[in-house]
């Protein structure tokens, strides 16, 4: 398993994440456990988590389980935690089942990060995130609406220096260790590293976006501040919530799936995204390739990449994954890649 620094935090995580959204309502505790036994004998170190989860659906009672049950998993195994590196989200603005949408702000960061340590049954956070900007952003096919033009820039300089000076009171105190955002623009990255630069604050190190053959809008900005910035990105929904691995072309509805529990996917599912899938299968078949493994080592490759989030319902999955972990895919392959998305640019 190849490993990548987070930023210039010197933490060295897995090229491959561990995704735990689901664990909590479709997978179980004890096959999380599993999971995460199965992906530290691969190679595998890195765990990325919210206080949200689980998703599919997200509900008010079920606000921090996934958390809890990494917590379980810690608590069992406490000789392990030096040998996992693990990523948690703060909720913000508009999540309304938790806080009730209410914004992150200096004094929710350290009541949160109390929750999180508690529900995680530890003693520190090692990648510590903002699941949301309390501005909105892009993400999630917002990028069809979104309007920045109503923003107040101070007012929202002024909320990202006093979290900024509350996440530094935090990594004194030893409860994190790296900060990371998410969701995040261009425009907003570039003030959080500014404002850190000059305070000598707690510098982002990551910025966890949707990433995929699909939906690559992070190669038209992101990737340069990335790049020069030694911020890399965690990139979620690798396989396009399913979408790549061919499962769902002719309608298909696999029992369990994520298609059961969220039908469209997201927003995701067109018949735009079917087409480009059925030409993305074909480059997996000419040159012999599993779709899940292609797909995956291609977003792990590109040069701003820190790790790959993938998620796994089950034990089956998760073994499928790990089977094409150190694929390393040809110029060829690549190039082809290239020409399916000049001839379908955006599919959702």
């Amino acid at each position: 398993m190849r490993m990548k620094e987070l930023g210039r935090t010197g933490i060295e995580v897995s090229t491959y994440c561990l995704g735990t959204m689901t664990w909590g309502t479709q997978t179980r505790s004890s096959e999380a456990h599993k999971q995460i036994d199965a992906a530290l004998e691969h190679g595998i170190n890195f765990l990325d988590t919210a206080e949200m989860y689980p998703t599919n659906p997200v509900k008010e009672e079920t606000i921090g389980r996934t958390e809890r049950i990494i917590g379980l998993w810690l608590e069992k195994s406490r000789g392990h935690r030096s040998e996992v590196v693990i990523a948690t989200k703060h909720s913000g603005e508009g999540m309304k089942h938790v806080r009730e949408g209410a914004p992150i702000t200096a004094q929710s960061i350290p009541e949160e990060i109390e929750g999180a340590l508690r529900r995680l049954k530890t003693d520190y956070i090692d990648l510590y995130q903002f699941h949301w900007p309390n501005r909105g952003s892009y993400h999630f096919r917002k990028n069809w609406s979104y309007d920045p033009s109503g923003q107040d820039p101070k007012a929202v300089i002024e909320n990202m220096q006093e979290c900024l000076l509350a996440l530094e009171k935090e990594r004194k105190r030893g409860t994190i260790r790296a900060f990371g955002l998410s969701n995040e623009t261009a425009w907003g990255m570039a003030q959080w590293l500014r404002l850190a630069e000059n305070g000598g604050w707690l510098r982002a190190a990551t910025i966890q976006n949707e990433y995929s053959l699909l939906c690559r809008g992070f190669d038209t900005d992101l990737a340069e501040l990335c790049l020069n910035e030694d911020v890399g990105l965690m990139a979620f929904s690798p396989l396009a919530t399913g979408l790549l691995t061919g499962k769902y072309q002719g309608r298909a509805k696999p029992a369990g799936s994520r298609i059961t529990v969220s039908p469209e996917l997201g927003g995701r599912k067109t018949k735009r995204a079917f087409a480009a899938v059925d030409e993305y299968l074909d480059i997996a078949f000419k040159y012999d390739l599993d779709p899940v493994h292609m797909a995956l080592a291609w977003v792990e490759q590109r040069p701003f990449t820190t790790s790959v989030i993938f998620g796994a319902t089950t034990q089956a999955q998760l073994k499928h994954v790990l089977a094409g972990r150190d694929l390393k895919l040809g110029e060829e392959v690549l190039n082809e890649l290239d020409e399916v998305h000049k001839a379908h640019p955006m599919p959702f």
